[in-house]
């Protein structure tokens, strides 16, 4: 199934985005361009309204600001490998309730249960064996009916994973934006067969209508005993 994705920001979203007027020129320019690109709204929307929430690589912090305006009952925790980027998002978050930025200098993913894992765009910078084990790790943290939720590119169509490659190569490799010194776009579908694996309900969907990314949704649901 593919969806359809707004660009312009909604409320929530201006909101999270008016967070970043004191930031500097290059990150204010960062996260709006980060809005424009990536389909936010059906990932929050795929998360629990409530609960508590772990965004894991969560640079800025654009993503976790936005999840937590748009359902005040979560407790957003974002956590990322960059301290200057926690910088950035906490000096963002000041006066937001129920959100929070912290440093995670080994990756590891902080002490659950979580009611939800939510991973933006930041797997594909590590290799595939070190994908599959750091989602094992997240399913682990999960609490009795959590769900892992990954939007990432997908390896299909071939024009869009052309785009998306020569995009991050300039970001990565010669700008220095995100962390990292390669990239590894693991099919969708893998993915899924892994968290199918750990035994979690897995749907996928596709969000890239109209869009130059093969933007790709994974939602894995851990099954509540007894129902």
């Amino acid at each position: 199934m593919t969806t359809r994705t707004r660009r312009r920001p909604d409320a929530a979203g201006r909101r999270a985005l008016a967070l970043y007027r004191s930031a500097s020129g290059g990150d204010r320019l960062h996260v709006r361009v980060r809005w424009f690109s990536a389909p936010f709204p059906p990932v929050a929307q795929a998360l629990p309204a409530t609960g508590r929430v772990l965004e894991i690589g969560c640079g800025h912090g654009l993503f976790s600001a936005y999840a937590a305006l748009s359902a005040p009952g979560r407790d957003m925790l974002g956590v990322d490998i960059d301290a200057d980027k926690i910088d950035v998002a906490t000096a963002a978050a000041r006066g937001v309730p129920r959100l929070a930025f912290a440093r995670a200098p080994d990756g590891a993913v902080p002490a659950g249960p979580w009611d939800a894992v939510v991973f933006v765009d930041v797997l594909y910078l590590l290799g595939a064996d070190q994908q599959r084990a750091l989602l094992t790790e997240a399913v682990q943290a999960l609490a009795p009916g959590g769900r892992v939720v990954v939007k990432e590119m997908g390896t299909q169509p071939a024009w869009k994973v052309r785009w998306n490659t020569f995009q991050e190569t300039v970001s990565v490799k010669l700008l220095r934006i995100t962390e990292g010194s390669s990239f590894d776009f693991v099919d969708p579908r893998t993915m899924a067969e892994w968290l199918t694996r750990l035994g979690l309900d897995v749907e996928l969907r596709r969000l890239d209508a109209r869009r130059v990314h093969p933007h790709h949704l994974v939602v894995a649901r851990r099954p509540v005993e007894g129902q």
